[in-house]
C-alpha cells in the first residue's frame, strides 16, 4: 500500500497503484482507499469534536505546514540521463517546470530549492509553499491532459502513481518522466533524496539535504526517554481510518510505519501479532491480538471518525489498552510516511505523543 505519505500517502498516499511499472507497492490498496474516501468526504475532512491526544497530555502545538529549502542556492547541471525506477533511461534537459506527481515527491524538489520552478502539485502536496499551485490529480489519479497543459519540463512521479494511459500519454507527449521507487522506511529518506537530486541535476544539493536531514534524524532519535523501572516498550497500533468510506484499516509489517514507530522505541503492535501484509481490515481478534497501548492514527482519519469518542466505538478498540486508556497518537495526514525531509518533525512528534510525561528532550 502506498500513501508516501503522502496522505495521502503515502502516503500516503497517498494512490491507486496502476503506475506504468505496473506494482502495487505496500501502501497500493491503502492509496486506493484513501482515494476513494477523498472523492466522497472532499479530502476526508470530518466532524468530529475530539481530536485526540495520548490520556496523560495533550499533543504538542503542530508547527506550521512549511518546507524549510536549504540556505545553498541550487544549481543544476544539465542536461542528466538517470535510470527511471520502471526500468527507463531518461534524459533532463531542463528543470524551468517541474511537475511531482505525489506530495512526498513535492517535499523534496521544495527543500532541495527548486520550489519556484514548480508549476503543479498532486493533491497530497499539502504544506504552504504549495498551496496555491493547481492540482493535476483526482482522488489521485493523474490527469494528463492537466499535465501537459502545463507545459512541464521534467515530470517526477512513483511506482503506484496512475493510471498507467496517463504515465503513458505524458511519455508520449515527449515529457521527461522519471519514477521513483516509494519511500518504505527511514532508511529510504537519503535514497529517494538523492534520487531526486539527481535526475534534476543538483546532486551537490542532494548531498547536502542528505546529510542535514540524516543529522536531524539521528538527534531526535537520540532523544527518545531510555525505559524505567523496568517498563517494557509501548506496543503501538497504526490503524488507517476513513470513517465516511468506511474504511478501517490495522497496518501490519508493510504498513510504512514499523520504522518510526521503532525509531521513536516503540512497539508496532500489528507486525509484532503476526500480521506480515501492510494492512488488514480491523476486527475485534486482531485488536485483541495486537494488544497496544497507544494506537497511532492520521488527524484527518482520526476525525473522520468523530475523534478519539468515535474512535474507540469501533469494534474492538475499546477493549484495547490504548482504548481504555484513551491513548491516542494523531499526526498530520500529509507528512506521516513520506520519509522525507521532514522526518525528523514527524519523529519528534510520535514520541513527544508516546511520552508525554517523559518529554521528548531527554
Amino acid at each position: 500500500m502506498r500513501f508516501s505519505q503522502d496522505f495521502a500517502p503515502p502516503g500516503a498516499d497517498r494512490r491507486p497503484g496502476r503506475g506504468r511499472a505496473g506494482a502495487r507497492g505496500p501502501l497500493g490498496i491503502l492509496a486506493a482507499a484513501l482515494a476513494l474516501a477523498l472523492a466522497l468526504t472532499g479530502c476526508g475532512t470530518g466532524t468530529g469534536t475530539d481530536q485526540g491526544a495520548p490520556a496523560t497530555g495533550s499533543a504538542p502545538e503542530a508547527a506550521a505546514d512549511r518546507i524549510e529549502p536549504l540556505a545553498t542556492a541550487p544549481r543544476p547541471q544539465l542536461p542528466v540521463t538517470v535510470k527511471s525506477a520502471d526500468g527507463a533511461e531518461v534524459t533532463v534537459a531542463s528543470t524551468d517546470r517541474i511537475v511531482p506527481l505525489t506530495g512526498g515527491l513535492s517535499e523534496i524538489v521544495f527543500t532541495l530549492g527548486l520550489g519556484k520552478q514548480v508549476v503543479a502539485r498532486d493533491i497530497t502536496a499539502t504544506f504552504e509553499q504549495a498551496a496555491r499551485l493547481p492540482v493535476v490529480t483526482r482522488a489521485h489519479d493523474v490527469s494528463a491532459e492537466s499535465v501537459l497543459s502545463l507545459k512541464p519540463t521534467v515530470v517526477l512521479a512513483e511506482t503506484t502513481t496512475g493510471p498507467a494511459e496517463a504515465i503513458d500519454q505524458i511519455r508520449d507527449a515527449g515529457i521527461p518522466l522519471v519514477v521513483v521507487a516509494p519511500a518504505k522506511q527511514l532508511s529510504d529518506v537519503g535514497r529517494r533524496i538523492g534520487t531526486v537530486a539527481a535526475a534534476l541535476g543538483v546532486p551537490e544539493s542532494g548531498t547536502e539535504l542528505k546529510s542535514r536531514t540524516r543529522s536531524r534524524i539521528d538527534a531526535v532519535r537520540a532523544s527518545v526517554p531510555a525505559p524505567a523501572d523496568g517498563r517494557k516498550k509501548p506496543r503501538v497500533a497504526f490503524l488507517y481510518l476513513r470513517g465516511s468510506a468506511s474504511v478501517y484499516l490495522l497496518g501490519g509489517r508493510e504498513s510504512g510505519a514499523s520504522s518510526l514507530l521503532e525509531a521513536a522505541g516503540a512497539v508496532d503492535a500489528g507486525k509484532e501479532s503476526g500480521l506480515k501484509k501492510d494492512f488488514t481490515p480491523i476486527t475485534s481478534e486482531a485488536l485483541a491480538k495486537a494488544a497496544p497501548d497507544a494506537i497511532l492514527v492520521m488527524t484527518k482519519g482520526l476525525e473522520s471518525v468523530g475523534g478519539v469518542d468515535g474512535l474507540v466505538k469501533i469494534p474492538g478498540v475499546a477493549e484495547t489498552p490504548a482504548g481504555m486508556d484513551r491513548r491516542i497518537v494523531s499526526i498530520d495526514d500529509g507528512v506521516l510516511l513520506n520519509y522525507g525531509p521532514r522526518t525528523d518533525r514527524v519523529l519528534s512528534e510520535l514520541i513527544a505523543q508516546l511520552y508525554p510525561q517523559d518529554g521528548a528532550d531527554k
